[in-house]
C-alpha cells in the first residue's frame, strides 16, 4: 500500500521537463534527484517527502529515451507516477528502472496538487483520501510486480541469475 501526496502536472510532459538535458553528464541517482521536474517546478527536489506520488495527464514521459528520467523520479522519493498515458520508452524505462507508474485517466484528471492518495497496487484500486473518491486500474501482471520488487531489470536479471547458479 502507498499513500502519499499528489504533484500534479499536465500533459506531454517529457523526459527534459522529467530531468533536463544539462545535468545528463551524471548517472548519479541523487544528483539527478536534485534536478527532478526543475524546469516545470525549481523547488520541486525541495519540497517533495518519500511517499510522494506525481499525477500527470497524457503522454507522460515522451521525449528522449533516457532513462535518467525515472531514476530522477525515484531517487527524490516519488512512490509512484499517476497518469492518463505515459510514452512508451518511458513505460518500458520505468519499469527496468524500478519505478511504479499507473495509468488510470479518471484519478489522473481529478487529482490535484496537495490530494492525498492511498495506492493499492495489489488489488488495482486508487482513493483519493482528500476527495473521497475510489478509482480503479488494471493490476500489474505478477512478473512485473516482481521486477519493480527486486528494484529493476537489472537487479531481478541477477537475482535470477544468482538463484539458477546457487550462488
Amino acid at each position: 500500500m502507498i499513500k502519499g501526496r499528489v504533484w500534479k502536472f499536465g500533459d506531454n510532459i517529457d523526459t527534459d521537463v522529467i530531468i533536463p538535458a544539462r545535468y545528463l553528464n551524471t548517472t548519479d541517482p541523487q544528483e539527478l534527484a536534485k534536478h527532478c521536474m526543475e524546469d516545470a517546478d525549481p523547488e520541486f527536489s525541495k519540497k517533495v517527502k518519500p511517499g510522494d506520488i506525481i499525477v500527470a495527464g497524457r503522454n507522460f514521459g515522451c521525449g528522449s529515451s533516457r532513462e535518467h528520467a525515472p531514476i530522477a523520479i525515484k531517487a527524490c522519493g516519488i512512490a509512484c507516477v499517476i497518469a492518463e498515458s505515459f510514452a512508451r520508452i518511458f513505460y518500458r524505462n520505468a519499469f527496468n528502472t524500478g519505478l511504479l507508474i499507473i495509468e488510470c485517466p479518471e484519478a489522473a484528471k481529478e487529482s490535484e496538487t496537495g490530494d492525498e492518495l492511498e495506492v493499492d497496487v495489489e488489488g488495482g484500486k486508487i482513493v483519493n483520501l482528500t476527495k473521497k473518491k475510489t478509482y480503479y486500474f488494471k493490476p500489474l501482471p505478477p512478473f512485473m510486480k516482481e521486477i519493480l520488487e527486486d528494484g529493476g531489470l537489472i537487479p531481478h536479471i541477477m537475482k535470477k541469475f544468482k538463484a539458477s547458479c546457487n550462488l
